[in-house]
This record gives structure tokens, sequence and C-alpha cells, in this order.
């Protein structure tokens, strides 16, 4: 019966070891066994059954612990991701408050809740609380800023002619409309033809203007002014401009606040009126008497003019530019067109003008409050003589020279 043997290696009897003991002597027994070959391990088909089944366990152990630690490492690294992914998506705060916001680099302290005990507060007898402001202050402004209220336009015809001192009335005229608040426009109306040196006086005065031209022919000098406004009457009504008209002759002088009270005029506006006397020997007052904004009288000293109507000076009063091209709204009678007539006397020019605009005194208004300021003044002050010279410029040095000494 053959047997399994055993090669043992040979024995280093002079090898040290690292526990410091040395090789089995040859004298021991189990060296003597392992010499004389007569010792064969028991049962050696177990014993190599159980080496081949300890191996298979040990590798089956090994590959199954390292399936599970890649597996668990797998299900550790996706959910960490699904946590940051729903934690990137989920927002801290609202849009509408980050979007309120301005981004500064300011740190504002977080905002404490603080709860008091009713019975610790002291209680004060000379606690005044002034104002509390719940945000209605604000929401009234932001209304008041996008609740714009448009302007009226005023309307102001100038009739003018060429003399001396017309480039110092345009200018003066200019200066004063340039201070009134938009919406403004200045119609300036000539005789004939428009002049270069009036268009160029009027471009450089910076208030939107039109300049207009009279053609009707007319050799009397009092009736060109009545001609140039109802040339720009004309051309109100054909264009359908809205706005307040008001006449004002170039020569007057005007305050800011009489513009600025034109805009309350519903539909016609009356006021006294300061002048100074053909005669230049005496001061009077011409215009309504006022109760409030009721018209009740007529200021006037001159006895010819008691006849008229209305005792209203050319440049004492002002109408809705909608009476003459919508006679419905104000419930005119007739649609004839209303005109300044040039065949009345002088004086009445005014008076008959204002009937085709009003009934009577009830659809007055008088401005200011009670007619008590004076806002314009009328002085007469003309040299009808003197013309002034092309392009304002004089053609030869003047007679008289003085030389330098």
């Amino acid at each position: 019966m053959a047997s399994i043997r055993r090669t043992l290696s040979p024995a280093y009897h002079d090898r040290p070891y690292q526990n410091g003991g040395t090789s089995f002597p040859v004298s021991s027994p189990s060296q003597k066994l392992l010499s004389n070959g007569k010792f064969s391990p028991p049962l050696p088909f177990f014993s190599s059954y159980g080496v081949g089944v300890r191996r298979f366990v040990a590798g089956a152990f090994i590959q199954k612990y390292s399936r599970k630690v890649w597996r668990r490492s797998a299900y550790r690294c996706i959910a960490f991701f699904l946590l940051g992914f729903l934690l990137g998506m989920s927002p801290f705060g609202e849009v509408d408050d980050i979007k309120s916001q301005d981004f500064s680099f300011e740190i504002k302290p977080s905002p404490v809740n603080v709860k008091l005990d009713p019975e610790s507060v002291v209680k004060r007898k000379d606690f005044v609380l002034d104002t509390v402001n719940l945000g209605v202050e604000l929401q009234s402004k932001t209304k008041e800023r996008f609740s714009f209220i448009p302007k009226k336009q005023i309307i102001v015809v100038t009739p003018t002619y060429n003399r001396a001192l017309q480039a110092f009335y345009l200018n003066r005229m200019g200066q004063v409309l340039r201070l009134v608040p938009p919406p403004i426009l200045w119609m300036v109306v000539e005789m004939n033809a428009a002049s270069m040196e009036t268009a160029d006086i009027l471009r450089k005065t910076g208030v939107m203007y039109r300049h207009i031209v009279c053609t009707k022919n007319s050799t009397n000098i009092k009736d060109r002014g009545v001609h140039q406004r109802n040339a720009a009457l004309e051309h109100i009504e054909h264009h359908k401009l809205d706005g307040i008209v008001y006449f004002a002759d170039d020569d007057n002088i005007y305050s800011l606040e009489l513009f600025e009270s034109l805009r309350d005029i519903s539909r016609f506006g009356s006021w006294p009126v300061a002048m100074l006397a053909q005669s230049k020997n005496k001061a009077i007052l011409e215009g309504p008497v006022c109760n409030g904004s009721q018209v009740i009288g007529w200021h006037t000293n001159e006895k010819s003019k008691r006849l008229r109507r209305f005792h209203v000076d050319m440049s004492g009063f002002a109408f809705n530019s909608t009476i003459l091209w919508d006679p419905k709204r104000w419930r005119r009678p007739t649609s004839v067109p209303i005109r300044q007539l040039d065949t009345v006397k002088e004086g009445f020019q005014e008076t008959t003008f204002i009937e085709q605009l009003v009934e009577d005194e009830s659809q007055m208004e008088g401005t200011p409050a009670s007619c008590s300021r004076i806002m314009n003044w009328h002085l007469h002050l003309e040299a009808r003589n003197l013309i002034y010279p092309q392009g304002w410029l004089l053609q030869k040095n003047l007679e008289v020279i003085l030389p330098i000494k």
C-alpha cells in the first residue's frame, strides 16, 4: 500500500530567527519522526479536502465582502448626489424678496423678535406719538407720480409790425414766455410778409412759436391789429388747436403770474388792467369788479366808453379755444365764425368780440380771486414816426464824430 510522504526542506542549523530561537535540534522527537520516514499524517484525504474547502471559503468570503463594500459606496454617492440636487433646487426665500432688494456688501443684522412683558412697561404721561408710517404715504406718492394730469396749453397771439422798438418788444416778450411752464404756443402775426429779422428773434427765444402772415390788404393802421388777430383765430379754428387763447400785444408789460392763472380758466376769464391814458397825464384802471370769481361790475374812467357792454382791454381777457371750432360743446346758437369786427369804432372792438363768446357776466370768471391784483400794464409808449433799420444795422455812421485826443 503506497503511503503519501511529505518532503521536508533541509534544516538549517546555523540560521538565526527573528524571535531569537533556533531551529529544531537533531535530537528532538519531531525531528526523529520526520527523519526516519515512518510518520504519515492521519486521514490524508480529509486533510487535503480541508485545505481546499478552507481556500474556497476564504476566496468566496473575500469576494462577497468586496462586492458589499462597492455597493455600499455606490449607494452613498447616489444618496448624497440626490440630497445636494434637492437642496440646490429649493430656494431659501421668495423670488420677490430677492428682486426687491439691491445687492450690496453691507452686513445687516438679522431681525430680533422681542416680547415685552406688559407689567414691566413703565407708563409715561408725557409721551406723545407724532406719526405712524404704515406705508400709506409712499403709496400716495407713487399714485401722484403716475396719475399725471396734463396742463392746458396757452396760445398767445401777438400782432407785430415794423417799427423802431419792435426788436426790444419781441425780445422782452419772448423772455417772459420762456419762463412760463409748457405747454405754451406763441403765435406772432405779421402783415403781408414774414420778415427775416422777426423770424431770427423768434428762433432765439427758445419758445414754441408759429410765424403767421396776414395777407389781407388794409390801408387803415387802426384795423391792422384786427386783421392780424383774425388771421390767428382762423389758424386756430382750421387746425382745431386746444388751449386758452390770449391776445398779448408786444408793447404791453406782463407778469409771470398772469400766464400761470390762465390755465385755471374754463370758458372765459377776465381781470383788471392798469393803463396809461393817451394823454400820458393820468393812469386809469379798466376791467371787472369781482366778488370771489364772480363778475359783478366794471372799472372805467372814460365817459365815451360807458356805452360799451363789457369794459375790458384787449389784453384783459382770455377764452377757451374750443369755442371757435366746437359750438355744440358750448351750446352756441349759431356756427358763424367768431372774428373781430373792423367796422366798429376804436374802443368797441373788445366788447363786440366778447359778445360773440359769452352772453353775460354769469359766464365769466374773474381772476385772480376778487380781481384784487394788477397783472399786466398797457403804457402806450410808441414812436410811430421811426422805423427800424433793415437787419437791425446802421448803413452809415452817425453825423457827429468825436475824435480821440
